[in-house]
């Protein structure tokens, strides 16, 4: 959420930089500026009634004491109107403070400076490739018919029991899968993230904390009777860890990693893209997060994409790095990196991870901040990414690392799987 006091001070700044991601949004903010100035006109006016209702009673006390009832009762009337006043403009100002609140929550993030201007994707900038795509013998199969040729993934026995996007992993398929969870987490905990096992189910609030509500209410499953969601990522409960929480100054950085699994209803997505594991109702995820100093955040964010790569490097996937354009952004981000594998066997690219930096964005929705050296509360900066989503990476993995005799693992993992091939 945007601080009002920012958006109050730097209005046209607020204006050109949500432009960036395709956003007119002059008439919302002018609604917030003026819901801002009624709060605070109204507020003025209820201290000024409280200030005269308190001397109020101090004057009906020192009439009382000096037997003057008759003046101390027509005070008392005055005092009982100032009451009802203060009655009505309290509830006049928790409307406005409502209604503001719900102005607030719709802005998304301003984008970093370095944000590429653009609408769609294919505007993302291309800043970083590594890794040779592999030459695939002939009659080389995507990854959902290596699934079925190896009998490694069953996608109908998911329909059955649940629906389609929920897929039952078999087997060596299943195993490599755990070996890919446990290999993430060896990686973030080796590099100082502490591991969590968090709930995989949220409240509103938390939900509200890191921006998925009320911005992607349509994208996450709800459990109606209980008021409870379905996680998207593990961003979510991890985060929320440090909702309402004050932090020293030497506490910082802090850094998290969980693996959950994921729930996303992906309303809308149909087509050959979708196909396989390339986008599921839920998957598994490995996520890292970090609570920075506002001065430190940028290179934090920056270790965070070299940490990915070191993943990726050593997993040996041809990968690369966007930089997301503002019409591509996450509603939270200030800035996002996403990271893309090259599925030979498809010849595209598909997402594998996005590492983002909030700023305070999610902290000034969390009430997240710290003392500072000089004993101020500051609200901290929130950062996240994938470390890694599994359902692509195990697409390519698949796709990348087949051979007429079978699919080898990469070498990485060979201690986690126990074995070196699937054939």
């Amino acid at each position: 959420m945007l601080q009002i006091a920012y958006i109050r001070e730097n209005r046209e700044e607020v204006v050109q930089k949500l432009a960036k991601r395709n956003i007119d949004a002059k008439a919302a903010i002018d609604e917030v500026i003026t819901l801002d100035e009624k709060k605070r006109a109204t507020q003025s006016a209820l201290e000024t009634i409280k200030s005269e209702s308190n001397k109020l009673s101090k004057d009906i006390g020192d009439l009382m004491k000096g037997g003057e009832k008759a003046k101390a009762e027509i005070l008392r009337e005055k005092s009982v109107q100032l009451r009802e006043k203060d009655k009505e403009l309290t509830e006049v100002l928790n409307n406005i403070t409502a209604q503001l609140q719900d102005e607030l929550y719709k802005l998304p993030n301003l984008p970093a400076e370095i944000v590429p201007v653009g609408k769609t994707p294919e505007e993302n900038l291309n800043i970083f490739e590594e890794g040779e795509i592999p030459k695939l013998h002939e009659g080389a199969l995507p990854h959902w018919e290596l699934a079925k040729k190896y009998d490694l993934i069953d996608f109908e026995l998911g329909v059955k029991i649940t629906g389609a996007g929920f897929p039952v992993y078999k087997g060596k398929c299943a195993k490599l899968q755990r070996a890919l969870i446990t290999y993430f987490l060896d990686k973030n905990t080796d590099a100082g993230y502490l591991e969590y096992q968090v709930p995989h189910l949220v409240n509103e609030a938390s939900g509200i904390g890191t921006g998925q509500l009320p911005d992607k209410e349509g994208q996450m499953y709800h459990a109606g009777i209980d008021d409870l969601y379905l996680i998207p990522t593990a961003e979510v409960p991890v985060t929320n860890i440090f909702r309402d929480v004050l932090l020293n100054e030497s506490e910082l950085p802090v850094l998290c990693t969980a693996y959950t699994p994921c729930f996303r209803r992906e309303a809308g997505s149909y087509g050959a893209h979708v196909r396989g594991l390339n986008r599921l109702h839920q998957f598994d995820k490995v996520e890292i997060v970090r609570i920075e100093h506002p001065d430190n955040s940028y290179k934090a964010l920056d270790g965070m994409v070299e940490h990915v790569k070191g993943i990726l490097q050593e997993l040996k996937l041809p990968y690369r790095i966007l930089r997301l354009c503002g019409g591509d952004m996450s509603f939270a981000s200030a800035l996002t990196y996403d990271f893309e594998v090259f599925s030979t066997a498809q010849e595209r690219w598909l997402e594998i991870s996005s590492v983002s930096n909030f700023e305070t964005f999610q902290a000034n929705r969390l009430k997240l901040r710290f003392k500072d050296k000089d004993g101020k509360n500051q609200l901290a900066h929130t950062l996240n990414g994938s470390s890694l989503a599994l359902p692509r990476v195990l697409a390519g993995i698949l796709e990348n690392y087949q051979t007429p005799e079978g699919i080898v693992v990469p070498e990485v993992l060979r201690k986690y799987t126990g074995f070196d091939i699937i054939n």
